[in-house]
């Protein structure tokens, strides 16, 4: 596990505590991601080398403390296509890296630089996902929000975050939707 610092601690009494609890032993917990497909869609991922990228750029804190202390190796996780007319949810992913620093922060050439990240104590960290499986069926986000059961999940709830947790009925349902 990688460090805190304390002068950026994670909030465990918040709305988010649960992501980050003490897990049983091979406890499986289950993530959204989010990207631009213009920028790097599904498709992309499948086509890089071994199904693996690096998730970088991500540049808000909740999502970063989700990258750095929530993720954990073998976690399943959705990847959603937003930024376009039809948002959906296409596929499936694992983390097959834990969280490390993300040196786009540090490289001055990079449009994810940061000046005020330091490589001694980095601001910004990133996990690698592995494509597992694209859905025969995508899943729009209006089907997403139709769905009872998943009123309180991140992405209909707040939907602005590039990664948040999702419970193991959510993954479920979302799954079955996807014609998984």
């Amino acid at each position: 596990m990688t460090p805190r610092s304390p002068a950026k601690p994670i909030n465990e009494d918040g709305p988010w505590a649960s992501a980050f609890a003490p897990r049983a032993k091979g406890e499986r917990r289950y993530w959204l991601v989010k990207s631009d497909p213009d920028s790097f869609s599904f498709d992309d991922l499948l086509a890089a080398a071994r199904k693996t990228t690096t998730w970088d750029g991500v540049r808000n804190f909740a999502a970063r403390n989700f990258l750095r202390d929530g993720m954990k190796l073998g976690d399943g996780v959705l990847f959603y296509q937003s930024m376009t007319s039809d948002k959906v949810i296409v596929g499936t992913c694992e983390v097959v890296r834990e969280g490390y620093p993300d040196p786009t922060a540090f490289d001055r050439n990079d449009s994810h630089f940061d000046p005020k990240s330091e490589r001694a104590d980095p601001t910004w960290y990133m996990v690698d996902l592995r494509a597992v499986t694209k859905f025969p069926r995508p899943v729009p986000l209006a089907a997403v929000k139709a769905r009872r059961e998943l009123a309180n999940m991140a992405l209909v709830r707040i939907g602005r975050l590039s990664v948040s947790p999702v419970t193991k009925q959510e993954w479920d349902t979302i799954n079955e939707m996807g014609g998984v």
